[in-house]
């Protein structure tokens, strides 16, 4: 989906052909759930080509945890608006997920996957500490607004200040631009990536939405600049 890719993996036994592994999944990925190639998947599917007994397994799953984070986030997250099926907001998260899953089964246990900015962190850096994650201020991309600590957790932020007015709140259907940035640290990258999806739709609410979730840590930031996180996003600084 023409997003840069990072991997950075510590340990012995690193050879390319573990980087081209995981390379060669999120190609597949790609071609399998990009909404911009005509013959992909999903492509066909929205264009009734494709029926939903014959999808794929893996489009079956994608459609499975679609509705699962849209039972959780009350209905805030939600693939499908204007009559097509749009999973591109699980399908990132889900991919870093499953490429950091082939570093583990080939016994990785310290290593870093990001697709634009969206981050699965396993163990500790090559310093052997936990991995500095940075938040970027949205009013100056060349600076970070906080330092964050991580390990064994995925991390997402939903924003309009990187690829403008992109996310619809489904309640009121309309793009939801009440704030400017949504960080999430949640279990994994895919989880945590939907529910900064969500979570921004929700606009100034969403952090309070956060907050009765304990196992999610959030920071918004508003059009003034102002942050609001939650209780348990402290420990992370």
């Amino acid at each position: 989906m023409a997003m840069p890719v990072t991997i950075e993996v510590v340990g012995p036994n690193i050879t390319q052909e573990i980087f081209d592994e995981v390379f060669d999944y999120l190609i597949s990925v790609d071609e399998r759930f990009s909404t911009y190639k005509k013959n992909s998947e999903i492509t066909l599917y929205n264009e009734g080509k494709i029926s939903k007994s014959d999808l794929s397994e893996d489009m079956k799953k994608i459609f499975e945890l679609s509705l699962d984070m849209k039972n959780k986030t009350n209905g805030f997250f939600d693939i499908v608006y204007g009559g097509k099926t749009d999973p591109s907001g699980l399908v990132k998260g889900w991919a870093i997920y499953n490429a950091a899953k082939i570093l583990r089964e080939k016994g990785f246990k310290n290593f870093y996957v990001e697709i634009a900015g969206d981050i699965e962190i396993a163990g500790l850096n090559s310093e052997g500490e936990k991995w500095a994650i940075g938040i970027r201020n949205p009013f100056n991309k060349n600076e970070n607004v906080k330092v964050l600590h991580l390990s064994d957790v995925g991390i997402a932020t939903s924003g309009t200040y990187e690829n403008g007015e992109h996310i619809y709140n489904p309640k009121e259907n309309n793009k939801a631009n009440e704030i400017i940035s949504m960080t999430i640290i949640g279990p994994n990258v895919y989880e945590a990536d939907c529910f900064a999806t969500a979570s921004f739709a929700m606009g100034k609410n969403g952090i309070n939405f956060i907050e009765k979730n304990p196992t999610f840590a959030g920071y918004m930031i508003g059009h003034d600049g102002m942050a609001t996180f939650t209780s348990n996003f402290k420990k992370y600084i």
